[in-house]
This record gives structure tokens, sequence and C-alpha cells, in this order.
């Protein structure tokens, strides 16, 4: 795979809901739920770099990648310029970007193929356990009120502004989980399955990396798949909150 770092990209779709977008929040709502969404990508690309340097690559540390802060990850097209047209472009009903790939060096791994797919589903993983923490605490406001402004009773508060951003990253991270496994190069899953591959097929496999992101944004477009990934993104949504009931978190 040559000597290069490789990068674990993490592109991602996220449904912002246009009838929030039309109610009295507007941009509000955007700014806050975009905040959100830049720090479980910031989340998600840390989580790489935790796994690589696990697994012996020290590459992402050494560039700064290991942080929780959300700024070393941010890319200028990715995360800024791309998803701000498809926003525009969509009347704020669509968002399609990414954050900075963390780097992987191959090489320096102790198990190459092997530890690139732990690397890739740490990621994933990374946004599986935000959709429980968004969804404890959207349940612990809307039950308890505690913030400014909240309405008087529990489903009023459901439409406030705090409970609709913390709703909107619940369904951002299922679709970061979801979405990232899909096996088509260069996201999460195809890392995954290349390992699981038998090593004559592997650089076949990844040559689709080159036309990866417009193949998924094709399927994305396609109903039939893309309500798939809706059936998923629920189910994930589904399994949190009864982990979070009958947790006992709240």
């Amino acid at each position: 795979m040559g000597g290069a770092p490789i990068a674990v990209a993490a592109p991602v779709v996220v449904p912002v809901a246009p009838a929030v977008l039309d109610g009295q929040f507007g941009v509000l709502y955007i700014g806050l739920s975009l905040a959100l969404l830049v720090l479980s990508l910031g989340i998600h690309e840390a989580a790489h770099a935790y796994a690589a340097l696990k697994c012996g690559d020290p590459t992402a540390r050494d560039m700064g990648r290991l942080t929780l802060n959300p700024i070393p990850h941010i890319d200028l097209w990715w995360t800024i310029l791309i998803p701000g047209m498809f926003l525009y472009v969509s009347n704020g009903a669509f968002l399609f970007g990414g954050a900075k790939p963390v780097p992987v060096d191959f090489h320096r791994l102790k198990h190459p193929w092997r530890d690139m797919s732990i690397v890739a589903i740490a990621g994933p993983l990374s946004n599986l356990l935000l959709v429980g923490v968004f969804f404890a605490l959207w349940k612990f406001f809307v039950e308890t009120g505690y913030y400014n402004g909240a309405a008087e009773g529990a489903y009023q508060r459901t439409a406030d502004l705090l409970p609709s951003v913390l709703k909107s990253a619940v369904f951002a991270n299922a679709i970061l989980f979801v979405f990232n496994l899909i096996p088509v190069p260069p996201l999460d899953g195809s890392r995954i399955l290349t390992w699981l591959l038998p090593s004559r097929l592997r650089e076949s496999y990844n040559s689709v990396g080159v036309f990866g992101l417009i193949i998924v944004f094709l399927l994305m477009r396609w109903d039939p798949f893309a309500y798939q990934i809706s059936r998923l993104m629920n189910l994930v949504v589904r399994g949190a909150e009864q982990v979070v009931t009958l947790g006992g978190l709240w």
C-alpha cells in the first residue's frame, strides 16, 4: 500500500429537519445543530486517531489530531464550503460534507490489515455512543425543563430550541454511524470489508475509492437505498432510547 500515510475519511450525509427550519428558530437552530455536528465529527476523527495509536501508529497523535477540540479536524472544503453549498441549494433540507481525514500509516500498524479495520470502526462506534449521550440529554431536559424558556409540559418542550437541537444531534450521529459503515471505499465500512476479503481482491476493491464518493452520493439519491439507510438510522435511535430507558439513565 506504499509508504505514505493513508487517510481515513469520514464523509457524512445529514438531513436537517425542514419543519424546524421553517419555524421560530431558523438560523439559530441551524447554527447550534451544525456546531454539535462539527463536535461529533471531531470526536469521530479523534476516535480514529486513538485507535491508530493503540494499534502502533502515532502519526495522527504527532500531527495534533488526537484531540476532542474540533478545530484541528475542520477542513475548509468538506466541513465548511461544501456543506454550506448543499444547505443553500436544498434550502436547508440536505447536507453533505465531512471532517479532515485522519492520517494513518499502514506500515506502522502492528497487524496492518486487521488494525486498519479497528481504526476504521472506532469512528462510527464513537457516533453510536454519542447517539446515546445526546438522547439521554434530550430526555433529561424534556422531562425536567431545566433550561431557560422551557415550556410548561414535557410534550410542549419537545418543540423548544434546546431539545430540538439535541434531537438533531441524535439523528446526525445515528446517520454518521450507519452511513460510514457502508462498504464503499473510502468510507469506514470499506476498511473492515478489505480486511475480510481474500488478499487477491483487496487492491481491485480499494481502487473503487477513486469514484467512491460519487457512488455513495448517487446511492443516497436512490430512494430504495436511502429508505434502508433511514430505516437503519431509526433502529439505532430506538435502540438508544431503550438503553437509556432500561438503563435508568433517566
